[in-house]
């Protein structure tokens, strides 16, 4: 019965090879499929927000849907109105929202 035992074992042991590749291939596939996809959208909407500048058509997250009228540092005044100005914080502009509704060039 011993000898049965340690000839299982012994059977089992190569498998450690085995296991760290497939934990290496799923880690690879979550940073192809998950992580870099994400730190991409990041750096797309960081450059669109520092890009912002007056006349361009914007949509807050929160679904306001407004002009730039003046750019102050961190924060924004949109003009929603004739003579209705809300100020925001750039942070609050949706990149996503504003290039689904900004015209095509």
């Amino acid at each position: 019965m011993i000898n049965t035992v340690l000839a299982q074992a012994a059977a089992g042991g190569g498998g450690i090879l085995g296991q760290v590749f497939l934990f290496g291939s799923i880690i690879l596939i979550m940073y192809f499929f998950m992580i870099r996809p994400q730190q991409k959208k990041q750096k797309e909407t960081k450059k669109f927000i520092e890009e912002i500048k007056k006349g361009d058509d914007v949509v807050t997250i929160g679904g306001i849907h407004g002009k730039v009228y003046s750019v102050d540092g961190d924060t924004v005044q949109l003009e929603l109105d004739r003579g209705l100005k809300v100020k925001i914080e750039k942070s609050a502009i949706s990149l996503d929202f504003s290039k689904k509704t900004s015209p095509t060039k």
